[in-house]
This record gives C-alpha cells, sequence and structure tokens, in this order.
C-alpha cells in the first residue's frame, strides 16, 4: 500500500515550449494482437533514447538490447539515439544503431541543436521525421521509448500515433526509478500531456527500480490506470554488460591496480572518481584533484567526454603537481574500471549507482541537484538503506573528499542483498509476454 499523501493545491498548466496537438484521452488503448509471424520470423525490436545530456540513457538502452539479444529470442534491434559517441560500445550481432542529429539540454533545462546551426523547431521536425520513417519501413514487433514518453521536445508524437492507427507494433514505455520531485513531475507531465500519451499509446510501463528504495507509483501519485500499467523490474545489473577486447585492452594499458593484495604486488588500492559524461562534473572533478589520498593510493579521476576543454587544462595542471593522481579522458566501458576500485567518488547518475550497487562498491556519492533533483532524491534513499555515502553539492570540498578517502575501507558494505537487481531478467520475462503471437480474433485479443 502506498503511504498517504498531504493535500496540494493544483499546479496550473503551463505553455508548452513547442506547440503540438493536444492528445485525446480515450477509456483506453484498444486491444490488438500482433500480426501474425510467418515460421522462422525474427521480431523486430525499437529501443528510442533522446540522449540530449551526457550517455546514460544510449548506455541503458544498449545495456537492454545485449540482454533481450542474448536471452535466446530470435530478434534484431535497432537503437535510435541522439548520441553519436556512444557509437564506439560494442555492437553484438543482431544489433544496429541510428543516430539523430543531436539536440543538447542547458542548464536551464531548455533544448538546443548541439552542432547543427538550426532553430530547435527545425531540428525536432528533422529528427521526428528520420524516426517516423524508420518506423515506417522496420516495423517494429515492440518499440521501447526511455524515459519520455513523447520524446525530447514531443518528437515522438508522429510516430506514436502512426504506430496506433497502422501497426501493430506494442509500446514500452522505459522509466528510471527517480524522475524528479512530485511537484516537478505532476507540473513537467500535465505540461507534456505525459498521463494522454500513456492512455493512448503505450501497453505497459518498465521501472527501472526497486519499489522498496522508490516507488514512483507511490511518490507521483499517478492516477489508478497509469499505475496499473506500471511493472517494477528491478535495477538493471551491469555486470551483464558485453565488454569488447579492445574495451578490456584500454583499461589493461593504463597499468592500474586493482582490488586486493592478489592483483597489485605492491598492495595499492585504486580509488576511482567518475563524473559522467563531464559536462556538468568539473566542480567534483576539481574537489577530487585536490582531495588527499591514502598513502597506498592511486587516483583515477574519469573525466568523460563532454567535458569543456578549459576544465580539462585545469586538471592536467593539478594532475602534474599530484604523482597519485591518473586522469583517464574516455573509456569505451568504465564498468571495467570500477569493477577493479576499492572505492568510488561520483556523480549520482541512474547508470553510476547501479554499477556501485552490483558491485558493491564503498561509494561516495555527490548527486547533480540542478535542472533535476532526480539524482539527489535516489542518492538519499539509497543512503537511508545504509547502501551509499552521500555528499551534498553545496557540502562539496577537497577536504570533505579526503575526510572520506582517509576512512578505512569496510570489510563488505552492509545491506547490498536487499536490492532487487533482477530488472533485466524481468525485462526479459515481460517482453516474451509481449511477443506471443495471439491467434484468437482480435475481439477476443487480451
Amino acid at each position: 500500500m502506498c503511504p498517504p499523501h498531504r493535500t496540494q493545491k493544483p499546479i496550473a498548466p503551463l505553455v508548452p515550449a513547442l506547440a503540438s496537438p493536444a492528445i485525446a484521452e480515450p477509456p483506453a488503448r484498444r486491444d490488438r494482437a500482433l500480426r501474425p509471424k510467418s515460421r522462422g520470423k525474427r521480431s523486430r525490436i525499437v529501443l528510442y533514447s533522446h540522449d540530449t545530456m551526457g550517455l546514460g540513457h544510449k548506455r541503458r538502452n544498449l545495456l537492454v538490447a545485449q540482454a533481450l539479444g542474448s536471452a535466446g529470442l530470435e530478434v534484431d534491434i535497432l537503437l535510435i539515439s541522439g548520441m553519436g559517441e556512444a557509437n564506439a560500445m560494442p555492437i553484438s550481432a543482431g544489433i544496429d544503431t541510428l543516430t539523430l542529429p543531436a539536440l543538447t539540454k542547458l542548464a536551464d533545462g531548455q533544448y538546443q541543436s548541439r552542432r547543427l546551426n538550426l532553430e530547435l523547431q527545425e531540428i525536432v521536425r528533422l529528427r521526428s521525421q528520420l524516426i517516423l520513417a524508420t518506423i515506417k519501413n522496420f516495423r517494429p514487433d515492440v518499440l521501447i521509448v526511455d524515459n519520455v514518453p513523447r520524446g525530447a521536445v514531443r518528437e515522438l508524437d508522429a510516430t506514436l500515433e502512426y504506430i496506433r492507427r497502422h501497426l501493430p507494433t506494442r509500446c514500452v514505455l522505459g522509466l528510471r526509478d527517480v524522475l524528479d520531485t512530485p511537484a516537478t513531475v505532476r507540473r513537467d507531465w500535465h505540461r507534456a500531456e505525459n498521463m494522454a500519451a500513456i492512455r493512448r499509446y503505450y501497453d505497459t510501463v518498465w521501472i527501472y527500480g526497486d519499489p522498496a528504495i522508490y516507488d514512483p507509483r507511490c511518490e507521483y501519485r499517478f492516477p489508478a490506470d497509469i499505475a496499473a500499467k506500471m511493472r517494477p523490474l528491478g535495477y538493471l545489473d551491469p555486470r551483464t554488460r558485453h565488454c569488447s577486447a579492445a574495451a578490456h585492452t584500454q583499461v589493461q594499458q593504463l597499468g592500474l591496480p586493482s582490488v586486493g593484495a592478489a592483483c597489485s604486488k605492491d598492495n595499492r588500492e585504486l580509488v576511482l572518481c567518475q563524473v559522467g559524461g563531464g559536462q556538468d562534473g568539473f566542480t567534483l572533478a576539481e574537489a577530487f584533484a585536490q582531495a588527499t589520498f591514502p598513502a597506498a593510493a592511486v587516483g583515477v579521476l574519469l573525466t568523460g567526454p563532454f567535458m569543456p576543454a578549459q576544465a580539462q587544462q585545469r586538471l592536467r595542471s593539478l594532475a602534474m603537481a599530484n604523482p597519485q593522481l591518473r586522469l583517464v579522458n574516455y573509456l569505451t566501458e568504465p564498468t571495467l574500471l570500477l569493477e577493479q576500485a576499492s572505492r568510488v567518488v561520483a556523480m549520482g547518475g541512474y547508470n553510476t549507482t547501479c554499477e556501485i550497487l552490483a558491485y558493491q562498491k564503498p561509494a561516495l556519492v555527490v548527486p547533480r541537484t540542478s535542472p533535476r533533483q532526480e539524482q539527489w532524491i535516489r542518492a538519499d534513499r539509497l543512503r537511508h538503506h545504509g547502501l551509499i555515502a552521500v555528499l551534498h553539492p553545496a557540502q562539496l570540498s577537497p577536504h570533505a573528499l579526503t575526510d572520506w578517502l582517509q576512512q578505512p575501507l569496510p570489510i563488505r558494505p552492509a545491506g547490498r542483498a536487499s536490492v532487487n537487481l533482477s530488472g533485466l531478467d524481468n525485462l526479459v520475462a515481460d517482453l516474451r509476454r509481449l511477443l506471443v503471437v495471439d491467434t484468437l480474433p482480435n475481439s477476443q485479443a487480451s
């Protein structure tokens, strides 16, 4: 049962940044059986992520694609992504990518073209048309949309309506466990007409999280019919991620110590700092670079591919003065480095958090609090359960990091076994359900 909520004043609707037709809200989406498949026909799946900030959405969708591709399903998977930089990630057979012209999210949460000299309406229209043309030609059996029901700036509207009118495609929305504060989610979802979109277009909503930690159905007071479509799957376990031989070689060539004396002849420990894509991680990176590491430690700062050049130059200057600090700009698979670390300092992105939980790393998380408080909310809940240490960014300093780094390493972080990390297994099982071919007449289809 969800805990009771205090009554709050209704929030006035806001004018959307880019106008689009309002969505009619039917009582329920009509039931439709999947088209019968000829014997031996492979199912087709599309995973969409808008990718306007960092690599997290693309990496999450790629992890999902790899799980589906290795589950014994006969599937071809196409990832539609707004992040070309992520194409360096290993891609398995049966999986391919389509990269959209890039959008970027500004500090105030607004969008603009990342590279092309196009107005927002122009680049969104271009992306929308590319997505629609792909769906028309690829004709997927399932479309899995990451995080944003109508896409970035409603770029999925035309595609979702086309599917509803012309294709038997099952539509799935995948959401992180935490979206933002309840008030912000209610305001943003009302403005974007997300409830209407879920009612009209989506068959199910996957929640990539453990409701024992944070249950969005309760926290956001979703209407009963929306909550009924939601399936909490558990966190996505990154230990199943496929890593290429080149990715392993890239990490090995760094020559860093590994966890445990058996892996490190001089018994050094590896302290890792991750700041996601790096575009807003300089403050944490600079504080880490100025912290005092334990005498036997090597500090590795993974700056990310999007950290501004001026910030990288400042960090290089600090690293030259600290023989214990190593800078690494980009790794194809940073999870391999985290696996070797004895402790981790990081921002609180969803993927990094899952990696910390899965590999049971002692971690100090310094979450982002703007433009969304998603990272802070998740980190605070995990701290409440004794799973991580948390430092609010307002208290961030080299001294605060030094204090944490000098603490003795715990033998084993407490409470790890209580976290549900079965998200990928449950996701595969639910997709099998969606792919079942219903041979009954449509009137009898469930």
